[in-house]
């Protein structure tokens, strides 16, 4: 048995995989209180990236029978990592990784503001052809159903922001594996419009609850009942953001892929030898210890027994492409991440340039006072969580970064 499990009074246990790394009291308490609802089957899993969340612990996985926590699902609905291996390897790079680092900046918008590449704050001006068609064909019916019902979720800039990278800790990197082969990797989601359903729907959840006279142990713990009408309109809405993250990572990938490919220098390749793409903030039905439950992963990656996942480490660290060996106590899960140990706040506080520039040595990134909260050193060790998670994941592929571009 390779995790701990602790319980309190009314609560059902947690079985957390965290030997060897950090569980903060707050984030402990937060799961004490998720565990307290009436509806939660066996038991939550806590992965060893666990800390504080909003709305749910960070690293948790939620199995409900007969209702869903939209906080718990989270704001950046269907966030997730997509990686790619190429037919590259180092030597195949250019001496200077900047105009790799450039030629990806300007091919995919991200931040806030002006950081040499596009802006994408507003989203695309004018869409690509290929953002165009994946929103005709795949999104957009689904999109005019959801908001149809529900007006104010209609903004009009919903494809703007498809195929978009956003801030924070999304990112895109070119990555070296243990053979030095070439891959590209990145990790986004749903983007505003998926902000917006999930701001939209946690707020309905607190009304309905409200109203019911429910008394829950955190506000944020609001949930719909099965059988409801917001909840099959939440099941819809979650559903389709899931699927706006996975083609919005699709569609960086392509061009990332594209530009890549026109830097001078850089030799024709192929890129379909292996691709992983996969959500860690979604929920979905799944069938565990015999019963049919909704599975809410909040920062977590499904590792049934053969499924490929990725767990990334921060900017200065390795990165690994997993397969799944099916555990059952955890929800058949694994991290999605090496999970934070400091706020961004503390993080801006604790840390200089200096200090991020060193642990940053080798990596063609961002290095100014910007990206401080996504500093290395705001991260858990990633092979203290690796060592963590052994009983549910095995490692195929050791991955380290030698481009990264930052929102």
């Amino acid at each position: 048995m390779n995790y701990e499990e602790f319980t309190t009074p009314g609560s059902v246990p947690i079985k957390a995989w965290v030997r060897g790394v950090p569980l903060e009291a707050e984030a402990r308490a937060q799961l004490e209180r998720t565990a307290r609802l009436p509806f939660i089957a066996s038991h939550v899993a806590v992965m060893p990236d666990v800390h504080l969340g909003m709305g749910a612990t960070v690293g948790s996985v939620v199995p409900t029978v007969g209702a869903i926590i939209p906080a718990a699902v989270g704001v950046d609905i269907g966030c997730g990592m997509c990686a790619l291996r190429t037919s590259l390897t180092a030597a195949d790079l250019p001496e200077s990784l900047g105009q790799v680092r450039s030629a990806i900046e300007q091919a995919v918008p991200h931040g806030r503001s002006d950081n040499g590449g596009r802006n994408d704050r507003g989203g695309w001006s004018h869409l690509p052809k290929r953002v165009e068609r994946l929103w005709a064909d795949q999104l957009e019916a689904g999109y005019r159903a959801i908001t149809a019902k529900y007006r104010v979720l209609d903004r009009g800039n919903s494809a703007n922001h498809l195929g978009t990278l956003g801030t924070g800790n999304h990112f895109i990197e070119v990555c070296l594996d243990e053979a030095n082969q070439v891959w590209f990797m990145l990790h986004s989601g749903s983007r505003g419009v998926g902000n917006r359903l999930g701001q939209h729907f946690i707020g309905l959840a607190r009304d309905d609850c409200r109203h019911a006279g429910i008394d829950l142990p955190d506000r944020d713990l609001a949930y719909f009942a099965e059988g409801s009408e917001h909840f099959a309109d939440y099941v819809q809405a979650v559903g389709w953001a899931q699927d706006y993250a996975r083609l919005n990572r699709q569609a960086m990938m392509e061009a990332v892929v594209e530009a890549v490919a026109a830097v001078p220098g850089i030799k024709p390749f192929t890129s379909t030898l292996e691709a992983v793409n996969c959500h860690h903030n979604y929920v979905q039905q799944e069938r565990h210890f015999g019963q049919d439950c909704w599975v809410t992963r909040k920062g977590a990656v499904r590792a049934g027994a053969g499924d490929l996942g990725i767990i990334p480490g921060s900017m200065g660290a390795r990165s690994y492409i997993v397969r799944g060996k099916g555990n059952p106590e955890s929800f058949c899960s694994c991290s999605h991440g090496a999970g934070r140990v400091m706020s961004r706040t503390a993080a801006k506080k604790r840390f200089s340039l200096e200090d991020h520039e060193r642990a940053t040595v080798g990596v063609e990134c961002r290095k100014d006072i910007h990206v401080i909260d996504e500093t290395p050193m705001a991260y858990k060790d990633i092979d203290a969580v690796m060592a963590a998670q052994q009983d549910l994941v095995e490692i195929v592929h050791t991955l380290k970064q030698v481009v990264c571009v930052k929102g």
